[in-house]
């Protein structure tokens, strides 16, 4: 069994040489790269780095969106022994100079001119890095810098070399070991400085191919590519799984586009974090807000029968291997005849038509993963027929250590731990890990290694979680960021914020309480959807500042806020984390001012301390505070932006004495509710699957 990416590549262009491997929709149309185009091209590659200086255990910054031509520079590096570096390609060059530094970096492959001027500035204070090689030439006619050249110039050398040594390729990778470093990912950096991630190919391929059973994929799958190849979910998904199975990933045109690019390809099997579920859904409201009353009435209406049995005609779909709508035998209980003709109307009026304009009308795999996703969120997926299942991982455990099977999906678990993989939970309720698939170490960091990885193999994934009796994990939070109140009750700020965030006005949230006496939040509103909200009220505002402050959008997200008070009374270990004062914050959180991982993560601490007159005024009972914040443009100059806050109260509830919960391991527990057209608030949690 194939057990090294380039001898994957191998396989595939041996048994299938004209199936497609990779598709770039560029300038509206679909481009095609077969298996055999694609070992040519990257044997090509190879060997022209190779000529360029790279060498065994080298390092190759990769870095643009999802291209053909930097999967291919990936795997050719990988062919010679080096180590592929994916980087985020939105992340300034301040960002990227680290890693440069860090790892010794000397050659990139990079997308366009936009990277092109990053490398340059990054090559100032790290002189290094001696060849930088540009995929798309579009504004760099008149750029002479030394070492830049068009990649097409390096596929040619490498060419040349070839037909002198016909059995280039073959020679390299049977040269390549499944324990080598097959690739080099750095950490978001939630809590500090990103770490680099070593992997081997035999850690990402391992679990890869194990989850790819579970779910039966097949070479006949298609996968849209469209998050950043930086991201340890993306680089499984659409390049471990890829070259693990064979199936065909395609590449949008660009990110404007990805939705209309999915509706023309139709993936089968799809990957999406909460925020981009969190967003589509947000489109959908909005487009419901716009619609004639007749429909909205119609939606509403049959949303709320998906509700009540869309998940379990799902899972008994998806377990029985019957049609999408069977509910006759399987999972949960009985679903009547008049039920079952009910919600097949339903699809054909709005669950096929949505699913269609979301593009997901073939899937029939989906996960979502990197955070705690809202179980009204996931639950509203399902209702409408999508397949959407949980994963729990981490960088560090190439992604895959608990997987939802079909018939045992549950908006509260994760899943059950994957064949090979131990998991046991510390005294202080930390998850711990021991997987084939776990890093080899962190990257020059020996210190860091040993404070998360055991001499016996044990991982700390620095999560607060428990396995049931069912054998499914429950992730409750990150196990720093658990803590409690004054008064000794749990306090879970990412259980609280993810309630909020399921509302379509607020984007953002970040819940402070730890060792206080009552919780308060910061919120950042949708400006697409606060704006809509506001555009059909007449209510004028001139950019986001104005609109955030505005009383009727306070009082909006005051309603959203109230009812998330509502629900955490009903749970006996969460009602004493009811919000008591929030704000709505001035400026969205940003990756570019450092308030937001890449991924798009909280850095808590950073905000606590950035934002901590806020924070001294809202606990301080002032009605409202001035702030005066720095901000970083996507060209890299700095300025600043100043408001004064006003600070509002939330209504809170005594807790239930009846209906005792315990925290879902997704982020939430009852009903939470997604605002309607009108904006107040309906039931939206459907069957629990």
């Amino acid at each position: 069994m194939s057990t090294t990416f380039p001898q994957l590549l191998l396989d595939h262009a041996r048994q299938r040489p004209d199936a497609p491997a990779i598709r770039e929709k560029d300038l509206g149309i679909w481009q095609t790269l077969s298996w055999r185009q694609l070992r040519d091209e990257v044997e090509a590659l190879a060997a022209g780095l190779q000529q360029a200086g790279l060498s065994r255990g080298d390092h190759l910054a990769v870095i643009g969106e999802n291209r053909p031509r930097l999967y291919a520079a990936m795997i050719a590096a990988q062919v010679i022994g080096a180590i592929p570096v994916p980087l985020y390609q939105d992340a300034a060059a301040q960002e990227m100079a680290f890693v440069f530094e860090n790892a010794g970096i000397r050659h990139a492959v990079v997308e366009d001119q936009e990277q092109v001027d990053k490398l340059l500035e990054v090559r100032d204070g790290h002189p290094m890095l001696e060849a930088i090689f540009y995929d798309d030439p579009r504004g760099l006619r008149q750029y002479d810098a030394p070492g830049l050249a068009p990649i097409d110039r390096l596929a040619e050398a490498g060419a040349a070399i070839v037909r002198q040594s016909p059995d280039f390729l073959a020679r390299r990778v049977a040269q390549v070991s499944p324990d080598d470093v097959a690739a080099l990912f750095y950490t978001s950096g939630t809590t500090g400085r990103s770490k680099g991630v070593i992997h081997t190919h035999s850690s990402l391929i391992t679990m890869s191919r194990e989850a790819a059973d579970l779910d039966g994929l097949t070479p006949g799958d298609n996968v849209m590519a469209y998050l950043p190849i930086a991201w340890i979910g993306q680089n499984i998904f659409s390049y471990a799984q890829w070259l693990t199975v064979g199936f065909t990933i395609n590449c949008p045109e660009s990110q404007s586009t990805v939705m209309n690019d999915m509706r023309e390809i139709g993936p089968t099997y799809y990957f999406a974090p909460p925020r981009v579920l969190e967003a589509l859904l947000t489109q959908v409201t909005i487009r419901m807000e716009d619609a004639a009353a007749p429909k909205r009435a119609m939606f509403r209406y049959f949303m709320d029968v998906a509700a009540r049995i869309g998940g379990t005609l799902l899972d008994r779909a998806t377990t029985t291997g019957g049609g999408r709508h069977d509910g006759r035998h399987g999972v949960g209980p009985e679903i009547s005849l008049a039920d079952r003709l009910l919600y097949r109307l339903g699809d054909l009026l709005v669950y096929g038509p949505l699913r269609n304009a979301l593009g997901m009308s073939r899937i029939r795999v989906a996960y979502t993963a990197g955070e705690a996703i809202g179980p009204d969120l996931f639950t509203f997926y399902r209702s409408l027929g999508i397949n959407l299942k949980q994963l729990y991982g981490q960088t560090e455990s190439a992604v895959f250590v608990c997987v939802q099977p079909n018939g045992q999906v549950r908006a509260d678990t994760v899943g059950p731990p994957l064949k090979g993989i131990e998991l046991k939970v510390a005294s202080n309720g930390e998850l711990l890990i021991r997987s084939p698939a776990l890093l080899r170490e962190y990257y020059r960091n020996p210190e860091a290694t040993a404070e998360v990885l055991e001499p016996d193999g044990w991982y700390h994934t620095g999560d607060a979680g428990y396995l049931g009796e069912d054998g499914h994990l429950r992730i409750i939070d990150r196990a720093k960021d658990v803590g409690k109140l004054a008064g000794g009750q749990l306090f879970a700020p990412k259980f609280i914020e993810n309630k909020l965030k399921f509302f379509p006005f607020i984007k953002e949230a970040v819940a402070f309480g730890d060792g206080r006496d009552r919780v308060m939040a910061f919120i950042n509103i949708d400006y697409e959807a606060c704006g809509n909200w506001a555009e059909r009220r007449n209510l004028p505002y001139t950019g986001y500042i104005d609109l955030a402050g505005r009383p009727q959008i306070y009082d909006l997200i005051r309603e959203c806020v109230e009812k998330v008070n509502a629900d955490l009374a009903g749970d006996p270990m969460m009602a004493a984390s009811q919000i008591h004062r929030f704000l709505v914050l001035h400026k969205e959180l940003d990756a570019d001012d450092d308030e937001l991982t890449r991924t798009r993560k909280v850095r808590r601490g950073l905000i606590a301390t950035k934002y901590a007159v806020l924070i001294d005024a809202l606990y301080g009972g002032l009605p409202e505070q001035f702030i005066e914040t720095q901000v970083r443009f996507e060209d890299g100059r700095t300025g600043s932006i100043s408001a004064t806050l006003r600070i509002d109260e939330a209504r809170t509830f005594a807790p239930a004495t009846a209906g005792a919960r315990t925290p879902s391991a997704s982020g939430g527990t009852g009903a939470a509710s997604r605002q309607d057209a009108n904006g107040s608030a309906r039931p939206r949690a459907g069957a629990d699957a």
